[in-house]
């Protein structure tokens, strides 16, 4: 059976999840249709790349992901298809897709040129452009038919991390804060590692606060399970599942995790200094 996700900053209480979802099961009903998440930010593309690059792994090759993010329609932008990592990924042509591929290079791009003729009126760029495309592909049909090969498309540059080595410090960003308020830094564990080998301890900073250690998860912080009640509320960083610096609060919430307790907003620094 054939796969399309949805990703989108639509939201749930609007129309345009479902028009989505309804113009999918009109073409083919046979697709199966999963969402990713429709709580993207409004336009918010660093979050939506953090969220798609993390969750597209899982799907089966050959996958479809619509990514509709700052994606309304303008005849002066492109809409383009990735293919890339063996999934074909549709979003406008607004840098998205070179966030979420920084660092893999995509097999082919293409301009989508389907409804986009001088008479053609697309309304609603999900369902009058990327759900076609989405189930032409899902039927097997060829992307160059829909589209033509380009080069060129519009890049964003991902925030990455830097090394002052005066200072012996790294310097990372807050890039993504989670349903359970934990502080995703874009800061990953090869970076830290590779740095860290000639050092015999560290210091993470942020605001006036710091620790000393990183754990590898968020229960191993828990020495003693008999007790493990004791430990809610225990500040710890660990490097997630996705291998970045995460600062957490143990059992933490949205309303009482790190980004709470500690204040920290997106594009913040986070410094780990190294002695």
């Amino acid at each position: 059976m054939s796969i399309i996700t949805l990703t989108s900053d639509f939201g749930r209480l609007d129309y345009r999840v479902s028009a989505m979802k309804g113009k999918i099961l009109s073409l083919n009903p046979e697709v199966n249709s999963v969402d990713i998440t429709h709580d993207i930010q409004a336009y918010n593309l660093i979050q939506a790349s953090y969220i798609v690059r993390n969750a597209y792994k899982y799907f089966p090759t050959g996958t479809i992901h619509i990514v509709s993010v700052d994606s309304f329609f303008h005849k002066s932008r492109k809409n383009i298809l990735y293919k890339a990592d063996g999934h074909y990924f549709l979003a406008a042509d607004n840098g998205l897709l070179s966030l979420i591929f920084f660092d893999i290079k995509p097999e082919a791009v293409y301009e989508i040129t389907l409804n986009n003729r001088f008479d053609d009126v697309v309304s609603f760029t999900s369902t009058d452009v990327f759900v076609p495309v989405a189930v032409h592909l899902a039927n097997g049909g060829l992307p160059e038919v829909i589209g033509r090969k380009i080069e060129s498309t519009k890049q964003l540059l991902f925030p990455k991390p830097v090394y002052n080595e005066s200072e012996k410090m790294i310097i990372g960003d807050v890039m993504y804060i989670d349903n359970f308020g934990n502080i995703i830094s874009n800061i990953s564990k090869d970076f830290f590692e590779t740095l860290a080998k000639g050092f015999a301890s560290f210091t993470i900073k942020f605001r006036n606060l710091s620790l000393s250690k990183i754990y590898s998860s968020h229960t191993e912080l828990v020495v003693d399970w008999e007790r493990e009640t004791e430990y809610h509320g225990q500040s710890a960083a660990i490097f997630n599942d996705s291998d970045q610096l995460e600062l957490t609060i143990y059992k933490g919430s949205k309303k009482n995790g790190a980004k709470t307790l500690f204040g920290l907003n997106v594009g913040e620094n986070i410094y780990i200094e190294f002695f």
